[in-house]
């Protein structure tokens, strides 16, 4: 029986062995487990933070962009307005310093002329004249009989016994014009009291 006792204990003994092996591995094995857990966790957690950082740097990325694109849009627009209103200032002053002439040409029309073909000419220029203003758009201020605007009108003197109503147009000194909207010359008139 000695041999069977040493065979059991050795038995004993290598099971026991096993066992602690076997133990040890599957403790490794459960704290590679929990290490490789640790590192995902981790892995995800800096995944995290940089996906959040990106987002930031997006979003703040685009508001920038939005800002660059509201800015732009309002110097086009300006600069559209600014364009537009240098022409017609421009317009306007150009016909501003074309009036006098045309006063001018009026007056002369209303003289006495013995030469017809003479008359006639300055007739055609004058109509020439006037069809230039109204391609740019200039329009004579009806001022004779209006009620008197001090937008429109330059009350230059108050006539007291005329055939028009109170605080209206009774005489018209000189015209005055428009282009679009705008005032280029104001009427010179007299009103009525």
């Amino acid at each position: 029986m000695g041999d069977t006792e040493n065979i059991l204990e050795a038995g004993e003994e290598l099971d026991e062995a096993i066992g602690e092996v076997l133990n040890d591995e599957l403790a490794e094995e459960v704290i590679g487990e929990a290490s490789d857990e640790e590192d995902a966790v981790s892995e995800y957690n800096d995944t995290a933070s940089e996906y959040a950082a990106l987002e930031d740097a997006l979003a703040d990325a685009n508001d920038k962009y939005l800002r660059l694109f509201a800015e732009y849009d309002n110097y086009r627009k300006r600069t559209a307005k600014e364009k537009t209103e240098t022409y017609q200032n421009a317009c306007a002053k150009c016909i501003e310093e074309l009036l006098p002439v045309i006063d001018s040409f009026e007056r002369s029309l209303e003289a006495e002329c013995g030469d017809e073909n003479f008359k006639n000419g300055m007739q055609m220029i004058f109509n020439q004249l006037t069809g230039f203003l109204a391609k740019m758009n200039v329009s004579e201020i009806e001022a004779l009989g209006a009620e008197f605007d001090p937008n429109f009108h330059n009350a230059i003197q108050q006539l007291d016994g005329t055939d028009y109503a109170s605080n209206h147009v009774c005489q018209v000194f000189q015209k005055g014009y428009m282009i679009g909207d705008k005032l280029i010359r104001p009427a010179m008139v007299a009103v009525a009291l």
